[in-house]
């Protein structure tokens, strides 16, 4: 697929970038490198091949959930530039 000025001034106009006319052509040679690689993955045969969410086997990596003893409430909110009813008071930023 071959990348147009006219593409690259609308890609930049929607992605709200400022590209030089001096930058033009490589970011265009850039992009055009870019969709033939795409081009060529949609070559590939697919078919016999299940869907995956990642391409290396993963594994829980958190600490077990146990509870523990943690800072006293107290001393946590005696940080606090506001605080109420042993909660941090923090601005609004939502309008009703």
């Amino acid at each position: 697929m071959k990348v147009t000025e006219k593409d690259i001034k609308t890609v930049a106009s929607l992605s709200r970038l400022r590209i030089g006319e001096n930058e033009s052509v490589e970011v265009r040679e850039q992009l055009d490198k870019f969709l033939t690689y795409v081009e060529n993955l949609q070559s590939i045969d697919t078919e016999n091949i299940e869907p995956t969410t990642y391409a290396l086997p993963m594994q829980n990596v958190f600490r077990a959930d146990e509870v523990k003893p943690s800072l006293d409430r107290d001393l946590a909110i005696s940080n606090a530039p506001l605080a109420e009813d042993g909660y941090f008071k923090v601005p609004r930023v939502l309008e009703e």
